[in-house]
């Protein structure tokens, strides 16, 4: 008997305002598994939400209209911070907290 599969893109929520108790409504989408994995790839930490990869994503699109030099060193900046992050080069959010005396 040969199983059939449905290509249902699945459902994936990218508004964290809900996830942190604030009073914004969320919005669910429908995102193809390939897309999902797509914006992953923009993950600069761990957990990024991905209403802040699309929010860096819509300003990067918007920038490139505007002022295409300042979006390509937008780009390049963000490459660079991934980069850092994988070797480890960064401060935790105590770290900085201690550091800043907060």
């Amino acid at each position: 008997m040969e199983t059939k599969h449905l290509n249902i893109p699945k459902y994936t929520i990218i508004n964290k305002s809900i996830l942190e108790g604030e009073n914004m409504a969320a919005t669910t989408i429908k995102l193809e598994e390939e897309t999902k994995f797509g914006l992953d790839t923009f993950r600069e930490y761990k957990n990024e939400s991905y209403d802040e990869i699309v929010r860096k994503l819509l300003y990067v699109a918007k920038t490139t209209k505007t002022d295409p030099q300042l979006s390509r060193k937008t780009v390049e900046e963000i490459e660079a911070a991934r980069k850092r992050i994988k070797e480890g080069k960064f401060y935790t959010e105590v770290e900085m907290k201690k550091l800043l005396g907060l």
